[in-house]
């Protein structure tokens, strides 16, 4: 888009995690992890670090985008509600897989998404061990791209009977009660896991190695990006009840699948809320 240098946003990211990241892994200490919301939701000074740099850095190339970080709406809630009326956002998880993060996992990544007028355009992940990112334009398809300019054109996986779907289902936040009655479902897939970062998820599921992905949180720096790449991948995206993810909506559940039946026998047999 106009005024948009994607290469250059790819780039940022790259230099927010080599910068603030890499050099912070395996290397935090007590006092640079905090809790959030509850002991699962963590905050280090590399997310914080990150995401000033990456601030930063966004201001000075798009200066008149509203910028949607973590770890700002943490500190100022009130900042997610700009969302729905910027002209342009730009949304960013400085870490998304905190937790992996912090417990020395390399299963990570950096992710945001530009957003026009409520509908993102522009998403892209980048993953700190790969060195790549996977990226989407709205309507130019989906591709991982290395930064010697490596492209890889990514498509979603073939469909498959149930029994031998392979998928990621993040159940975390659903109510006890919900998480019960779903888990007896998962013995009909052939294997459900839960990576603990939403953004590896995708890239996995965009490059066709998963059938599903199924998420019981969406906040939109953990998902704009993501829904993007998947559906430019060929994926069918909706909130349960069948109607379009829309980034405003934070308290629904979202699948995701290789195509329109996968999601149909996934949201009658499995995630049947």
């Amino acid at each position: 888009m106009p005024g948009i240098d994607v290469l250059r946003l790819a780039e940022i990211l790259r230099e927010a995690a080599q910068a603030e990241i890499l050099p912070r892994w395996r290397r935090l200490t007590p006092d640079m992890v905090r809790t959030k919301s509850n002991p699962a939701d963590l905050v280090t000074e590399a997310d914080e670090a990150s995401e000033r740099l990456i601030r930063r850095l966004v201001a000075a190339e798009l200066p008149a985008a509203t910028f949607i970080g973590e770890e700002g709406v943490a500190a100022d809630p009130g900042l997610l509600e700009k969302l729905a009326d910027a002209d342009h956002a730009v949304v960013v998880d400085p870490v998304d897989g905190t937790g992996n993060f912090a417990a020395g996992l390399p299963l990570f990544a950096v992710m945001a998404a530009v957003v026009v007028k409520g509908e993102p355009v522009i998403g892209m992940i980048y993953d700190p061990f790969a060195d790549d990112v996977v990226m989407a334009e709205r309507g130019g398809g989906a591709q991982a791209r290395a930064f010697d300019g490596t492209t890889t054109r990514l498509h979603v996986a073939s469909p498959a009977p149930l029994a031998e779907m392979i998928g990621a289902a993040s159940l975390s936040y659903l109510p006890r009660a919900t998480r019960a009655a779903v888990y007896p479902n998962l013995a009909k897939l052939r294997t459900s896991s839960a990576y603990r970062c939403a953004g590896e998820e995708y890239r996995i599921f965009a490059a066709g190695h998963l059938h599903f992905l199924f998420h019981s949180k969406l906040m939109p720096w953990d998902h704009l990006a993501g829904t993007l790449i998947a559906t430019e991948a060929g994926a069918h995206v909706a909130r349960l009840d069948g109607s379009p993810y829309w980034p405003g909506r934070t308290d629904d559940r979202l699948l995701v699948a290789v195509d329109r039946p996968s999601w149909d026998v996934l949201r009658r047999e499995v995630f049947a809320l």
